[in-house]
Order: structure tokens, then C-alpha cells, then sequence
């Protein structure tokens, strides 16, 4: 007697994995053990202080420009990150040429390079006797253990995240519309305003909100060239680790709290406007 098969998809396919109630009960664990406890704790030891003590911890002056360079440097680093990752992206898609497969590892290397060795050898190249730096040096600009320092680490480090989100777009955008485009009378400004820059966009945003993300929270590779001046040069993590060696854990949760807000509300803007283009590109192609 032959048992039937349960048919559970649109198809009348058995699906591979378990069912659903099953599957979604494993990814809601596994949220909740690697992201949402952990973040949680930060929120319920922050709970712990006073309002005072809490608006005293995260508005001090020191804690204020930390917060500056942070967000300020991990913002201009998406920015560049965005510009010149597009510009990487579109060369390893649209054109040939010997070394491209070095080239498209190199973009993955600082996901697989410690931060600490990338902040020494950032160090060791912008610093004023270093074979980048001296030659700045010369033009009154220095690199190295300034804020502009930290700007370079982080672009360094985001750089991957921009050109990993806007290449498989790349590839799977329709040439067929440039053609049109051009043998309608468009120019390249034109084309590329009109009918590649509104494909890449969603991409583009993503791209920016995961290496403004990575960026703010970055430590190792940032410790090494940012020269860690309070004040100045010093970022938030850094702030947060020096608490800790202090035993101040609710002051330390209190700056993670803040920028922990502050990211997630970047990171949600950033979603509510991808999903605005993605609507107001479907009604113009309706």
C-alpha cells in the first residue's frame, strides 16, 4: 500500500526542508540567541542608570565629538564608497581586460583581512614618513593620527560592501535599454541619468547603508592611524572600550545605546526609501 505524499507548495512539490511553523520556530531562535538578547541586554543595562546619569553619560563633550567623528567620518566614507564603488562595479562588469580576476579579488580583501593588520599597514603608508604620507606631507597634508586618517580606514574597510551590492545588478541589467536609449538620440549623460542610474539606485542605497553600518561600528582597523586624541581623533568605540577598562559598564552601554538608535534609524530610512523606488519605479513602468 503506497503512502501519499503531503503536496504543501504551488508547484505540488514536497518542499525540501522542514515545514514551516518548524523552519520559521529555528530562524526566530537563532535571531534571538545571536542578535536580539545581545542588543537587548545592552538596552536593559542601560535601564539600570538615571535619566540624569544617562543624558550626563551620552551628551558629555568628549562623548559629542566622538560621535561627531564617527558618524561624520563613517558617513563621508560611505559617500566615497558609493562614487567610487559604482565606478569599480561598472569596470569589472562591463569591460574586459588582463588582471580583472585579480582586481575583483582584491575588492574582497579587506572582508578577509584583519583589522588590525589593515590599520598598521594604513599606518605605516600615510604616516609622514611613510611611502604615501611623505609625499602629502610635502603638500601640508597629513593622514595619519588626524580625523582624515579615520576617513581613510573606513573607506577602506566599506569599500567592498558598495561594489558585492551594485555588481550582480550590473550584470542583470538589460543593455537592450541603453541601445534604445542611445539610438533614440540619447547621450551618455542621458542614458546613464535615465535609464542606468534609476536601475542601480536601490543597489547604490543598500550599498551605502551596509558601509555606513560597518563603518561605525569599526575598531581595529581605526585605532592605528586615527592617533585616538579625545577631542579630536577619538571614535565612539574606542570611548566605549576605555569605559570598560574603567568598570564603567553603564556609561559604555549608554554610548552603544546611542549609536546603536542612531544606526538602526539610518539604516530604516534607508529601507523606507529604497521601498519608495522601488514603487515609483513600477508606476513609471506601468
Amino acid at each position: 500500500m503506497r503512502v501519499p505524499i503531503r503536496r504543501n507548495n504551488a508547484r505540488g512539490r514536497a518542499p525540501v526542508l522542514p515545514g514551516f511553523h518548524l523552519s520559521l520556530g529555528f530562524t526566530l531562535l537563532y535571531l534571538g540567541l545571536i542578535v536580539l538578547i545581545p542588543l537587548s541586554a545592552i538596552l536593559l543595562k542601560t535601564s539600570a542608570m538615571t535619566w540624569d546619569a544617562f543624558v550626563h553619560a551620552v551628551l558629555a563633550p568628549r562623548v559629542l565629538a566622538s560621535y561627531r567623528l564617527s558618524f561624520g567620518a563613517s558617513f563621508i566614507a560611505a559617500l566615497l564608497n558609493v562614487l567610487f564603488g559604482a565606478v569599480v562595479a561598472w569596470v569589472l562588469v562591463r569591460y574586459r581586460f588582463p588582471g580583472k580576476k585579480l582586481i575583483d579579488a582584491l575588492v574582497d580583501l579587506p572582508f578577509a583581512l584583519p583589522t588590525a593588520v589593515a590599520g598598521i599597514a594604513l599606518t605605516a603608508l600615510y604616516s609622514p614618513n611613510g611611502w604615501i604620507g611623505r609625499y602629502l606631507e610635502a603638500f601640508g597634508i597629513k593622514v595619519a593620527f588626524t580625523p582624515l586618517g579615520v576617513v581613510v580606514a573606513l573607506t577602506f574597510i566599506g569599500l567592498p560592501f558598495v561594489v558585492r551590492t551594485v555588481q550582480p545588478v550590473l550584470e542583470e541589467a538589460e543593455r537592450e535599454l541603453e541601445e534604445a536609449a542611445a539610438s533614440l538620440g540619447a547621450n551618455r549623460l542621458q542614458t546613464f541619468s535615465r535609464v542606468i542610474f534609476p536601475t542601480i539606485l536601490p543597489a547604490l542605497l543598500t550599498g551605502f547603508a551596509l558601509a555606513f553600518a560597518r563603518a561605525t561600528g569599526e575598531y581595529g582597523s581605526v585605532i592605528f592611524i586615527a592617533g585616538n586624541m579625545p577631542m579630536v581623533s577619538e571614535i565612539a568605540p574606542l570611548l566605549i572600550i576605555t569605559k570598560l577598562e574603567q568598570y564603567d559598564y553603564t556609561g559604555a552601554t549608554a554610548i552603544a545605546l546611542v549609536m546603536l538608535l542612531v544606526s538602526f534609524g539610518l539604516l530604516f530610512a534607508i529601507n523606507l526609501l529604497q521601498a519608495w523606488t522601488r514603487r515609483r519605479g513600477q508606476a513609471e513602468g506601468v
